[in-house]
């Protein structure tokens, strides 16, 4: 009867590799995606190892449904276990063994709501970081015509008004109608973080947990 399974995630294909209570293997497959819940699904309780790669807290839920333990672990925690040249089956035995030590520091599986969450704050980082690009492009133009920009968004967009409203001769009308662009596009983005902002507040203001004091 099969034990552990150290099971290799791809994205099309999954290398399975398990062993029995002696250690010994006993299962060696290779697995399509849309076999994959089927296979598991008729296979006895046991323990399954996963690297924490993308779409791993997906199947770790849907092998708990199933009724299998399931334990998460870094990549680099795995690295050491695999024993010949990397490939998948290989990845997969590696995974297999070192489910199994003491000593191994695990992941948690991440539920449904706290994927969203994490989805939003990926999103809200991927906005403020091409807000911060665009800030900059913009300040690196406008330098390029001798007006100079010091830090900050708020101050950014009331001198991109300035130089709108009032002109420059400085400044070609072909630039004037480019800055006016990357304003329209900055408050965008502003438009859009704002909204993320809103959605995690709203967040945190209902979920209980967020509320609970941290214990130092």
């Amino acid at each position: 009867m099969i034990k552990v399974i150290g099971i290799d995630l791809g994205k099309h294909v999954f290398h399975l590799h398990g062993i029995d209570e002696e250690g010994r293997a006993v299962l060696k497959i290779k697995v399509q995606r849309s076999r994959l819940i089927k296979v598991v699904a008729n296979l006895s309780p046991c323990l399954i190892g996963l690297e924490a790669c993308a779409g791993a807290h997906y199947w770790a839920r849907e092998f708990i449904k199933l009724g299998h333990a399931v334990k998460l672990m870094a990549p680099q925690f795995v690295k050491p276990y695999v024993k010949t040249n990397k490939n998948d089956h290989a990845d997969a035995e590696g995974i297999c063994e070192a489910v199994t030590r003491p000593s191994m520091r695990f992941v948690p599986i991440k539920s449904i709501d706290q994927q969203d969450v994490l989805g939003l704050h990926r999103v809200r980082e991927r906005l403020m970081r091409n807000r911060t690009a665009l800030a900059n492009e913009i300040r690196g133009l406008l330098h390029e015509y001798g007006i100079v920009m010091r830090q900050g968004f708020s101050h950014l967009r009331r001198c991109l008004r300035e130089v709108i409203s009032q002109g420059s001769n400085s400044l070609t009308p072909m630039l004037q109608e480019l800055v006016l662009s990357l304003l329209e596009e900055l408050n965008m983005l502003e438009e859009r973080i704002a909204f993320y902002d809103q959605k995690l507040e709203e967040i945190y203001q209902h979920d209980e947990r967020c509320q609970q004091p941290i214990s130092v």
